[in-house]
């Protein structure tokens, strides 16, 4: 072959060479993207729903007020699920929480004891009411002042009460654990229980597509971290699928 043919097939090899990385790393960036936006996620999976949801900075915490701006603690009177059945939120929730609940007599919305195997730090827990045994808190997943921040101070009143009595929203725990999470978001705590740090984030998720909330920039990339080792997470639904809350006599 001649010189000069050599040199061209050289060129041409370099050329090609050339745009098919070109070709790949375009491929690639793609391909990135779309796992950081969680784009590639499966419909009705945590993971698709995060990538659903607005991305803001935090609004202002003025004006927050728990009992203002979310009612009364454990109010049964608002429009969440499982509320009108005579029993306050906080009774609902260990209710269906803890294992074998034990109710105090001539109160049946009254639960005095039981067993909590709880989600954020893996231990068991026998709860007693009064404080002689383990301190179970009921946890709002979302925390009240976070979602104030997230888009809660758009709601109606009624809205904003659901959201604090809805059983998407609350989790008996740990009471250490729940004092040490406070208001923070998934960017600054995460159950230290890993096992359910993806049922958690799911959760958050699911209140904050309910009650059209939003996340931010660190919030939504610290929910997606946790969702990359568990993919195919889904929403919960909206109250435990062991127990319905029924009125009681």
């Amino acid at each position: 072959m001649h010189p000069r043919a050599h040199a061209r097939v050289r060129v041409c090899s370099a050329l090609f060479a050339t745009l098919l990385l070109t070709a790949l790393a375009g491929c690639t960036d793609e391909e990135d993207e779309k796992h950081r936006s969680g784009t590639d996620a499966k419909p009705g999976t945590a993971k698709a729903a995060l990538a659903e949801l607005p991305v803001k900075a935090a609004a202002s915490k003025d004006g927050y007020d728990r009992a203002k701006s979310f009612g009364t603690a454990w109010s049964d009177k608002t429009d969440a699920p499982g509320s009108g059945n005579k029993c306050d939120t906080r009774n609902d929730i260990l209710r269906r929480d803890l294992k074998d609940p034990v109710f105090d007599d001539g109160k049946k919305c009254v639960i005095t004891s039981g067993t909590l195997a709880d989600p954020y730090t893996g231990k068991t827990i026998s709860f007693q009411r009064g404080g002689g045994g383990g301190s179970v808190d009921i946890d709002h997943a979302v925390a009240l002042s976070a979602a104030w921040q997230t888009g809660a101070q758009k709601l109606t009143q009624a809205k904003r009460e659901a959201l604090a009595n809805d059983p998407l929203n609350l989790i008996a725990a740990d009471g250490p654990a729940n004092r040490a999470k406070g208001d923070k978001d998934a960017a600054a705590w995460l159950p230290p229980n890993k096992s359910f740090a993806c049922p958690y984030v799911a959760r958050q998720i699911a209140v904050k597509k309910e009650y059209k909330l939003w996340v931010t920039s660190d919030e939504g990339a610290a929910m997606r971290k946790v969702l990359d080792t568990c993919p195919a997470e889904r929403l919960p639904a909206e109250t435990s699928p062991e127990v319905t809350l029924k009125p009681q006599n």
